[in-house]
């Protein structure tokens, strides 16, 4: 089975909750890799340099493979895991949740942190705009001129989105479709005269 669609969130978004005087400012970002992650950290560990803890958690890629959480002195699995939790629950992905916690003067125990760090990542989600993505492969096809009736007629058949064409004596037109059409869409392709494919 392949794994050509994933959902994540638009653009960033936030979530609060408060419990014992404490208060968890949750932020949900798009992110597309480490760097990404590693810099928006920064951004909040100087926005909020007076909290006490800034935890997060991330997931990135279609294939949901890699992730990690972290919870910044807080005891251990109250606040990335159920933070990283929620984001699974939703089945997101290329996505970075931060929440910072403000300490007010009355511990919550660990049930209570897990509840508080759960609470406020699900905030951020829930005010976030979910979309599904495909993911897409480029295929360039090379074939003569006199051909291109038989190559268009496949790309009318298909719909892979036209990436690039240039119409010559040889010609070349490049195609993106979602990964799990690549390969009927090269078959199909290969089967018209003259036609072979660029390989990148």
């Amino acid at each position: 089975m392949v794994t050509d669609s994933y959902k994540t969130i638009c653009s960033l978004s936030e979530g609060y909750y408060t419990e014992k005087r404490s208060r968890f400012i949750a932020y949900a970002i798009p992110v597309r890799n480490v760097d990404e992650v590693k810099t928006w950290i920064d951004k909040y560990r100087k926005q909020y340099f007076d909290a006490r803890h800034i935890c997060w958690a991330y997931m990135l890629g279609a294939e949901r493979k890699e992730f990690r959480a972290n919870d910044d002195g807080e005891p251990s699995s109250t606040a990335g895991k159920p933070i990283l939790g929620q984001i699974n629950a939703n089945e997101l992905t290329d996505i970075l949740i931060v929440v910072i916690r403000y300490f007010g003067g009355i511990e919550l125990g660990t049930s209570g942190l897990i509840v508080a760090y759960r609470t406020a990542a699900a905030a951020a989600i829930e005010s976030a705009q979910i979309e599904t993505r495909t993911v897409d492969e480029e295929i360039t096809v090379i074939f003569e001129y006199p051909f291109m009736n038989g190559i268009m007629r496949i790309v009318k058949e298909m719909k892979p989105t036209i990436v690039s064409q240039k119409f010559e004596l040889t010609s070349e037109i490049t195609l993106r479709i979602r990964k799990s059409q690549v390969e009927q869409l090269k078959n199909k392709l290969l089967k018209v005269e003259s036609a072979h494919l660029q390989h990148k």
